[in-house]
């Protein structure tokens, strides 16, 4: 069972303020914060996204082919995170749009300040 994602940044700082904004859209707030680290997730529950500085002190770097999902639950809110994430220094990686990957799908796609992959879609649950 998957508990949680770490993604690396090599400025902790730039990456609070990018994902304090980001991951709000979705109901996400940031539940604990240290010197090398930050955990964000819903309120009363254990944190399940975290930004973190590599603990080999070596540069944070993406992964080909790597990409983290994130659900929305709402066509509008996907149009949102991807304009937040605009707005706050983030690269376009795909549009807001409906995708064929599953009828009713809805998707989106940007690359944080560090270069992650980031997907955020809405699907109706049925």
């Amino acid at each position: 069972m998957l508990a949680a994602i770490c993604l690396g940044t090599n400025d902790l700082i730039k990456a609070r303020v990018f994902y304090d904004h980001l991951l709000a859209t979705l109901g996400m707030v940031r539940l604990i914060e240290n010197d090398i680290e930050i955990g964000y997730g819903v309120l009363d529950q254990d944190p399940s996204f975290w930004v973190l500085l590599p603990y080999n002190k070596k540069p944070a770097n993406f992964g080909n082919g790597s990409q983290v999902m994130l659900r929305a639950q709402s066509p509008d809110i996907v149009n949102k995170f991807h304009s937040v994430a605009l707005n706050a220094g983030g690269k376009d990686e795909g549009q807001p749009g409906p995708r064929d990957y599953a009828d009713n799908y809805y998707g989106a796609y940007i690359r944080d300040l560090d270069g992650n992959k980031l997907h955020v879609f809405y699907l109706p649950r049925k």
